[in-house]
């Protein structure tokens, strides 16, 4: 069966249609400025209820540690859900049709500027079951609740820099330095390797999973 990631390119300026009711059409359909205003707030909430919720006699250092470990987690989420869940390979129509709403629609029409950004119907659930893993495995299993809100601030906000990077390399010049590379890296992706080059705003995982090509 023909995975959603290689069918013909379409860069026509009418989106494709992936309902016939348009109450469910407009849910498939965002700004980047949405996603701003949704997940910057929460991004800095949890900074500030870090800060705020020092415990007694701690050094406040650990808050930008556990802030960068959040970014850590979620470059690697960033990479394993674009390849193991977008990047998905049907077995039936069934999956085939789902895995085109989520992600093979973007290859298909990569250029789509209401297509780029994940919606959400979709992000929300994600943060939500992320949001409780981190309080499961931080709070309840090792016993650190402290560690949560700092953690889960570098997560969300490096989402919010994934979505927005993602964005800019289809829509921006990004014409020197480190977005030059990835933009270039991105398009390679989409034009070049769509079963390689998963990483957006790095290729750190590409390169210790073996996804990176050599040119």
């Amino acid at each position: 069966m023909t995975t959603s990631t290689h069918l013909p390119i379409d860069h026509s300026d009418v989106p494709i249609r992936l309902f016939t009711s348009d109450f469910l059409e407009f849910f498939t359909h965002i700004s980047p400025i949405t996603v701003l205003v949704i997940w910057l707030p929460v991004g800095l909430y949890f900074l500030v209820k870090a800060i705020l919720n020092l415990p007694n006699g701690a050094s406040a250092v650990y808050i930008p540690l556990l802030f960068l470990l959040g970014l850590f987690l979620w470059t690697f989420s960033e990479y394993t859900l674009h390849r193991f869940v977008f990047h998905y390979r049907p077995k039936n129509a069934f999956q085939e049709r789902i895995v085109f709403l989520f992600h093979g629609i973007h290859h298909a029409q990569p250029q789509c500027k209401t297509r780029l950004v994940m919606p959400p119907i979709v992000s929300i659930p994600l943060a939500a079951s992320f949001y409780g893993l981190f309080v499961l495995i931080f709070s309840v299993i090792l016993g650190l609740p402290h560690w949560v809100a700092p953690i889960f601030s570098g997560f969300i906000l490096g989402y919010l820099a994934y979505d927005m990077t993602h964005y800019a390399t289809h829509h921006f010049g990004m014409r020197s330095g480190y977005l030059k590379f990835l933009k270039r890296y991105h398009m390679q992706h989409h034009y070049k390797t769509p079963d390689q080059r998963f990483g957006v705003t790095s290729p750190i995982w590409d390169s210790v999973f073996k996804t990176r090509p050599n040119d």
